[in-house]
């Protein structure tokens, strides 16, 4: 069995060490690749390093693409060409804390897709502002009543997929650029007949450096869903 966590990063210096040394010690199978968009942090740098150190570290430096949706992508690809057999995709931040791995890779064993969730019982957030969590719900609302996606945290980017969900993906005709990247596979993968599970987490605010998510990118995010809803998913025939 082989675990790999996709993590990627634009300007995680400050907590991309820590980060990798943890999630390192959630299982000896576990490996982590890093999808990095040229950090002008050195992030990259900072990983490159602790690769030539370490077998389990690995490093995906992209110098001319650039964006969570793209990157997203990139990650997946790499980790079945590297013979993943679970694939777990988390932000870079803390705010995916690596101690709800082991419940999510437990669960794995009966369920395709897993999902670190917000919104179901004892899951929740901490550290954010009243706005962000109304946000939060919101969204999930609407994407849920757009999508017809039994999930509760449609919006969730910490996940663990089995590798035979996400090999019947089109990865050159999925559409998002952006953190509707994070929908699109979720739904595609429901489309596929995956069977989906949520884990509750605890979502923390980031520990350091800067969120890249405005309000321009939230807006374009829920009008993605629209465009999802009206088109046939990314789906391998096979």
């Amino acid at each position: 069995m082989k675990i790999i966590v996709t993590l990627p990063t634009y300007n995680e210096a400050e907590n991309i060490i820590p980060l990798i040394e943890r999630l390192l010690r959630v299982s000896t199978k576990l490996h982590v690749l890093v999808i990095d968009d040229n950090s002008p942090d050195g992030t990259w740098r900072i990983v490159r390093e602790m690769a030539a150190e370490n077998p389990r570290v690995h490093l995906l430096h992209r110098t001319k693409e650039r964006g969570r949706g793209s990157a997203g992508v990139a990650g997946f690809q790499k980790a079945l060409e590297m013979g993943a057999d679970l694939i777990v995709e988390m932000d870079a931040d803390w705010s995916h804390h690596p101690r709800h791995l082991r419940d999510m890779l437990r669960a794995s064993r009966k369920a395709d897709v897993v999902i670190g969730s917000r919104l179901v019982k004892g899951g929740g957030e901490s550290g954010r502002n009243g706005l962000r969590t109304l946000i939060t719900h919101g969204a999930n609302t609407y994407i849920r009543l757009v999508l017809g996606l039994p999930v509760r945290d449609c919006t969730s980017g910490y996940r663990v997929f089995r590798r035979r969900v996400l090999e019947r993906i089109d990865w050159d005709h999925v559409k998002a650029t952006g953190p509707a990247i994070v929908q699109e596979v979720l739904y595609t993968a429901w489309a596929l007949g995956a069977r989906v599970k949520e884990v509750p987490i605890l979502f923390e605010e980031r520990r350091a450096g800067t969120s890249t998510l405005n309000t321009r990118i939230l807006l374009s995010g829920l009008l993605a869903q629209l465009r999802l809803r009206y088109q046939p998913p990314p789906v391998l025939i096979l």
